[in-house]
């Protein structure tokens, strides 16, 4: 494991006044193996996320979390999509939801947290082409 030293740390301090809280944090941080801290701070990032763009959730998946939509697939499916589709954004936004049996409205919400979070869900896509080639090649090698 490599420590980078030039990340700044910030320290927070908090005192947890609803019953239970704590010890659900702490569950959940052994549940994972992961620490305390990182939950908090994960549980935390995702907090403020999903209360900057409602209807976006986050959920456990091959590579990791991810954001997606609460009721329809995953943020960066959908940006992949509407990048694939041409003719004007609001017909790519209308022909995406059409396709993916969503309401237009929750395609503009998965595009305004692409539009915050664009590298986070370039990396996404990313990972997925990646995983999709190699599944090809694998199917080609097989036949």
């Amino acid at each position: 494991m490599t420590i980078d030293y030039n990340v700044t740390m910030t320290v927070l301090s908090i005192r947890f006044r609803r019953p239970g809280a704590y010890d659900r944090l702490k569950r959940r941080a052994h549940q994972g193996s992961e620490s305390i801290s990182a939950v908090g701070e994960r549980l935390i990032d995702e907090g403020l996320r999903m209360e900057a763009h409602p209807g976006v959730v986050f959920r456990n998946g091959p590579t990791g979390r991810r954001a997606g939509l609460a009721t329809g697939p995953d943020v960066w499916e959908i940006v992949g999509l509407l990048r694939d589709l041409r003719d004007s954004l609001e017909e790519r936004v209308v022909g995406a939801a059409a396709r993916m049996g969503l309401a237009a409205s929750q395609v503009r919400t998965a595009g305004r947290y692409y539009a915050e979070f664009t590298d986070e869900i370039e990396s996404e896509i990313a990972q997925n082409d990646e995983a999709a080639e190699l599944e090809l090649a694998v199917w080609e090698n097989e036949r």
